[in-house]
């Protein structure tokens, strides 16, 4: 074999290793986490990684990506100002026909925000949710970016599933 043959082989046997290193593989999707089974005592949405994590006695039991209000940095000042309340909540109230898939409301707000508000003649705002997606739209459809007036959403899916583990009385810790 000559020097040109053979330079072309190793040429050939380089780029043919380098593609089977590159070359995109079927790689097995993690198994469905197992249904969560019993409630849970708190949960903790951070705005700036948009996550929302439900515990149990202190154990994390599952993660959501969330949407937030549509103008989400800050904690909520005012009525229709797009912001998502920041502190300590509890859930107060469970709505199965709400306007969204399935809702959870939070007791904003609270007498520190009312006063705060009241300071500034405005008014607080209210009717905090945990939700779904709007009911209008078609099954499966999840609206990107922040897009609630200052609640917190998630998939109908992942809605249904918090539904189920969320007592009233349910500690909620809003971070910035």
């Amino acid at each position: 074999m000559n020097r040109a043959a053979l330079a072309a082989l190793l040429t050939l046997g380089a780029l043919l290793g380098l593609a089977a290193a590159f070359w995109p593989r079927s790689v097995p999707l993690p198994p469905d986490p197992a249904p969560l089974v019993g409630p849970v005592d708190r949960i903790v949405i951070d705005k700036a990684a948009r996550r929302m994590t439900l515990y149990r006695d202190g154990e994390a039991l599952r993660r959501y990506d969330v949407a937030l209000g549509f103008a989400p940095a800050g904690d909520k000042q005012s009525q229709g100002d797009g912001r998502t309340p920041e502190g300590r909540f509890r859930i107060d109230r469970r709505n199965p026909d709400s306007q969204y898939h399935l809702s959870l409301g939070l007791d904003y707000p609270q007498p520190a925000d009312r006063a705060r508000a009241a300071a500034a003649g405005q008014d607080p705002g209210g009717d905090i949710f945990i939700h779904g997606q709007p009911n209008a739209l078609p099954a499966g459809t999840v609206l990107p970016g922040d897009w609630t007036a200052g609640c917190i959403a998630v998939s109908n899916a992942e809605m249904a599933e918090i539904w189920q583990v969320t007592p009233i009385g349910t500690e909620v810790v809003i971070r910035p």
